[in-house]
C-alpha cells in the first residue's frame, strides 16, 4: 500500500535527508534544505533491465555533426556552432532580462528556414505569446503553440506533431503526476528534467529549458539539473542597460564561457557584431584613473574600460567598492601596491568600477586595476591609446596570460598604439604591425611605464 513519508532535499546538490539539517553533508552549503512529501511503495515490481552490450572504441562510429542554425550568430557562437539535435539546452537568467524573447526570435528563424517548432508555456497563454511574437515580425505556419503544465500532456503532443525543436517555458511550471509534490520542488524539477531527456534523446529532438533563478543568481532546483542538461546558458546585465550578455557555463558541444553580446530593442534582441567597440564608445579621453584591459571571454578577446577613484578618506575604516570585479581581488591588489611598489592607500577610499555592465573573475585584468589605481592615486592620466593585460602575484610579479596574440590583434584592430603586457607573453608573440609591445616582469615597472 502506498505510504508518504516526509523528505528533506537540498536545493544545490539534490542530497537526501529523513531529517532537516543547517548544512548539507554533501556540497556543505547552508540553509538549503526544503522538506517534500514522497510517495512510497506504491506499484513497486522488479523487472529485469536489458541493456546494451558493451562495445570497443574502435568499433564505434561517428557520423557527421549537423546543426540547425538559430538565425542570430551571437547565439550559434555560444552554443558552439548551432543547435545540436537530440540536445537539452538550459537557459537561465533575472526575470524580465530577456530569456523568452531570444527564445521565441530564435522560434521565427528556424520556421523561416523550414523547421517545425513547439513552444511549450506554463506560465502564459496563447494570446499573450501571440501579443508578444508581434513585435518580433511575422511567423510561419510550422511554430505552434501549446499551453500546458503537464509533461504527459506534452509529450503527447510531441508525439503527433514531431517538431524539430521544442522550447519549454519555464521547467519550475511543470509537473507529472506521478511525483507527488507541487510544481517546483526539487523532486518535480529533478523528475521532469529526466523524462524530458528522454524524449530529447528518443527522438532526436532539440529541447530548450527556460530557468527561474534565485537571489544568488543560480537557476532554482537542485544543482543536478545543470548537470543532467547538455548546456547551460546564463543570461547577464543589468536590467537597466540596454546590453545584455549571453555566457555559456557549460557545454558538451562547444567552448565553455562563450558569451554573445546583445542591445534591448522594442523588436526584441538585436546582436553586436563588434563588442570592444561598443563597450569603448564614450569613454574619457587623458582622465586619471581610466584604463583599458583585455580579457578572454572564451575564444572572443574584449576590450573593457576599467575607471578607478581613489580619494583620502574621512572616516577610519577606508572605504573599497567595487562593480563588476572581485571585492576581494581589489584588497589584494591594493596590499601588493602597498608592500611591493611602496604606494600607501591604507588612508584612501578605492572605488573601481567595470563599465558596460559586465563582470569579469579572469585574472589577465590585474595588471589594468593596478594601473588605474596607481594613475587615480598620482592624479596622472595614462594615454588613451594604450592597452594593458597581465596577471598580478603576491610578490608584484606579473604572470603571463593565455591567448596573448588574440588580445594584441583585437587591440592593433580597434586603433591601440600602446601594449603593456607580460615578459612571458611578450617572448612568444610574433611581429604585429602599428602597436608598440611594452613588456614587464613586475608592478614597479608598470608603473614606470605610464
Amino acid at each position: 500500500m502506498a505510504k508518504q513519508k516526509q523528505v528533506f532535499f537540498c536545493q544545490e546538490c539534490g542530497y537526501e535527508s529523513g531529517k532537516w539539517m543547517g548544512q548539507c553533508p554533501a556540497c556543505k552549503t547552508w540553509n538549503t534544505f526544503v522538506e517534500e512529501k514522497v510517495v512510497t511503495g506504491a506499484g513497486k515490481h522488479t523487472v529485469k533491465a536489458v541493456g546494451s552490450a558493451p562495445a570497443s572504441i574502435l568499433e564505434v562510429t561517428t557520423g557527421e555533426e549537423t546543426r540547425i542554425g538559430t538565425g542570430m550568430k551571437e547565439l550559434d557562437r555560444v552554443l558552439g556552432g548551432g543547435i545540436v539535435r537530440g540536445s537539452l539546452v538550459l537557459l537561465g537568467g533575472d526575470p524580465g532580462i530577456g530569456k523568452s524573447t531570444i527564445l521565441l526570435q530564435v522560434c521565427r528563424h528556424l520556421t523561416i528556414d523550414g523547421h517545425k517548432v513547439l513552444y511549450v508555456s506554463g506560465e502564459e497563454s496563447m494570446q499573450q505569446i501571440k501579443m508578444r511574437a508581434e513585435r518580433l515580425g511575422d511567423f510561419e505556419k510550422d511554430m505552434y503553440l501549446q499551453c500546458e503544465t503537464n509533461v504527459d500532456s506534452m509529450e503527447s503532443a510531441i508525439e503527433k506533431l514531431s517538431p524539430e525543436v521544442v522550447v519549454v517555458d519555464s521547467i519550475q511550471t511543470m509537473i507529472l503526476d506521478d511525483v507527488a509534490s507541487a510544481a517546483g520542488s526539487v523532486s518535480q524539477v529533478r523528475e521532469v528534467t529526466n523524462r524530458l531527456m528522454q524524449i530529447a534523446k528518443r527522438k532526436n529532438i532539440a529541447m530548450f529549458l527556460v530557468g527561474h533563478v534565485t537571489k544568488e543568481g543560480t537557476v532554482a532546483g537542485p544543482r543536478t539539473l545543470e548537470h543532467m542538461v547538455d548546456t547551460v546558458l546564463y543570461f547577464e546585465g543589468e536590467r537597466s542597460s540596454i546590453y545584455r550578455i549571453l555566457r555559456s557555463v557549460k557545454n558538451r558541444f562547444g567552448a565553455t564561457n562563450e558569451i554573445g553580446v546583445f542591445e534591448m530593442m522594442t523588436t526584441g534582441l538585436s546582436e553586436v557584431k563588434n563588442p570592444s567597440e561598443v563597450m569603448l564608445e564614450g569613454r574619457p579621453i587623458n582622465a586619471a584613473g581610466s584604463t583599458v584591459i583585455c580579457s578572454m571571454e572564451g575564444s572572443r578577446p574584449l576590450l573593457i574600460e576599467i575607471q578607478a577613484l581613489v580619494a583620502q578618506t574621512n572616516f577610519q575604516i577606508p572605504r573599497r567598492t567595487t562593480v563588476g570585479i572581485d571585492y576581494n581581488r581589489l584588497n589584494l591588489l591594493m596590499a601588493v601596491l602597498e608592500k611591493r611598489a611602496g604606494i600607501h592607500l591604507g588612508n584612501c577610499d578605492a572605488y573601481v568600477n567595470l563599465t558596460g555592465g559586465i563582470r569579469l573573475s579572469e585574472p589577465a585584468i590585474d595588471l589594468g586595476i593596478v594601473l588605474a589605481l596607481v594613475s587615480s592615486y598620482r592624479n596622472r592620466p595614462i594615454d588613451a591609446h594604450t592597452i594593458i593585460f597581465g596577471e598580478v602575484g603576491l610578490t608584484g610579479e606579473v604572470r603571463g596570460v593565455n591567448m596573448a596574440q588574440q588580445r594584441v590583434k583585437e587591440a592593433a584592430k580597434l586603433g591601440f598604439k600602446t601594449c603593456i603586457l607580460p615578459k612571458s607573453n611578450a617572448c612568444n608573440l610574433s611581429t604585429i604591425q602599428g602597436i608598440q609591445l611594452l613588456s614587464v616582469s613586475n608592478v614597479k615597472e608598470a608603473i614606470d611605464f605610464i
